[in-house]
């Protein structure tokens, strides 16, 4: 399966155009799908990029302008840098998307080196606000991928993040992803990751063996049976089995008088 990723500008008719050139060259091509990058954090411009996976109507008329011309799944990349990831995700499908990947990569910078005064990695002692991915983004990108998967459990998920082995890819499977995506972990295995597959295709077939019991024989058998163990915290029992109302009720944790009145133990 080849998936095709595509990115332009949505400042005007003559931007949202190449969307649609793009669509058009790569299914020429053969290509199996699109997946629309709207989650790349390196634009400087507000309807690009990141930006645009940030904003609902953005989102709303770019998948429409591809979708008027796709004779293959469209797929969206959602940036991870958002406060409500699940809305956005909503946008792209009432616009039409097929599936919804995600994590890119999280907004970072670089340390600064305590000797030298400088940025670890910097072009000319300048840095600018970077994407950080990689195995510590998994629990990050895991979270939200949570949050899309729980409010539209009916839709189609790619998970990215953070994937290294077969029971990073599994927590992705568990909350509803029918498919991953590997980066790093691949650019440090021969640059493409031929080790990583031959792991992730093992690991699955290993898995299911395990599981044969339960006639679990493919994905589709166990796709999303955690996503339902996400709750409140409200809902999650505390040591002291005392209740906990998620913060709704002002005289409960450390803020209860009794709490409070405690003298503290030095």
């Amino acid at each position: 399966m080849l998936v095709a990723s595509i990115m332009a500008g949505s400042e005007d008719d003559r931007e949202l155009d190449h969307w649609q050139a793009l669509a058009r060259a790569c299914q020429d091509e053969g290509c199996d799908a699109f997946e629309l990058n709207l989650s790349c954090p390196h634009m400087d411009r507000d309807d690009m990029g990141s930006n645009i996976g940030k904003n609902c109507e953005l989102i709303e008329t770019v998948v429409g302008v591809v979708k008027a011309v796709a004779r293959v799944p469209v797929w969206v990349k959602l940036t991870p840098n958002t406060t409500d990831i699940a809305r956005e995700a909503g946008a792209a499908f009432n616009a039409g998307a097929d599936a919804i990947s995600s994590s890119n990569t999280f907004t970072s910078l670089p340390l600064i080196d305590p000797n030298a005064l400088e940025f670890e990695v910097n072009v000319e002692g300048l840095v600018s606000y970077g994407g950080l991915g990689g195995p510590a983004i998994l629990p990050l990108s895991l979270a939200k991928m949570a949050q899309m998967t729980q409010a539209h459990p009916a839709r189609s998920f790619s998970g990215i993040g953070g994937i290294g082995e077969f029971s990073h890819a599994l927590s992705y499977f568990l909350l509803g992803c029918g498919t991953v995506q590997v980066c790093t972990a691949a650019m440090l295995d021969h640059a493409i990751g031929p080790n990583v597959i031959k792991g992730l295709i093992a690991g699955m077939t290993a898995f299911l063996e395990r599981h044969a019991d339960k006639g679990w024989r493919s994905l589709d058998d166990f796709c999303g049976l955690r996503r339902d163990r996400i709750v409140e915290h409200s809902r999650i029992k505390r040591p002291d089995a005392k209740d906990y109302h998620g913060g709704h009720e002002a005289p409960e944790g450390y803020a209860s008088p009794q709490v409070a009145a405690k003298p503290e133990v030095v």
